[in-house]
């Protein structure tokens, strides 16, 4: 019995309408995440309507103008890409989630593809870690932060997952966020494309 069940939790697993998932690692992110990354559907940083989550009131300290390492680990495995964007003052600058392309299924719609942004404000990054196999290791970068100071910054990670049915509070997507606390680099310009109070 315990191997028949084993095997159905597999296939489930395994099947084109199984969730994705990803654990945010650095920085350290707003939600108490499970081993999967749990709960992490609804934008723009996660929770579900079942369960909002639990704050760990963690705010990473940064360097403005310095890189920013990214390590995220998709617990989970679905085709996609992940996207990165970045709210100074208030998670609603955030961007919604990225255009779908869908096809349909015998389950409704399913997911084609997602829209890359251009990165502009307050997109850092997009079309970051594309993938169509199972990652064998955490996905991780280094990435780029502006040159700009603000208290308690929303650092956004979402997933795009490709082949996926729609889920109830995320449509094709899962969130996760961190807060940073960004100090401008005195040696650096400001960051003209960004703006923060005060600098």
């Amino acid at each position: 019995m315990k191997r028949t069940w084993l095997l159905c939790a597999a296939a489930v697993l395994g099947a084109p309408g199984a969730f994705a998932h990803f654990y945010l690692i650095e920085p350290q992110s707003t939600l108490v995440e499970d081993k999967l990354g749990d709960p992490q559907k609804l934008g723009p940083c996660g929770g579900t309507s079942a369960d909002p989550g639990t704050p760990t009131n963690v705010i990473n300290k940064v360097q403005g103008g310095q890189k920013l390492h990214i390590k995220l680990q998709e617990t989970v495995f679905h085709p996609g890409h992940y996207r990165i964007a970045l709210a100074l003052k208030s998670r609603s600058e955030l961007p919604p989630d990225s255009e779908v392309v869908t096809r349909n299924s015998e389950r409704g719609p399913s997911s084609v593809s997602a829209k890359i942004q251009t990165p502009k404000p307050p997109v850092l990054a997009d079309g970051l870690f594309t993938h169509k196999t199972r990652p064998a290791a955490p996905f991780e970068t280094d990435l780029p932060l502006p040159n700009i100071t603000c208290e308690k910054c929303t650092l956004q990670i979402i997933e795009f997952m490709a082949e996926h049915g729609l889920n109830k509070d995320g449509g094709f997507f899962y969130h996760h966020c961190a807060d940073l606390q960004i100090v401008a680099d005195p040696a650096k310009p400001i960051d003209p494309q960004w703006t923060s109070s005060p600098q």
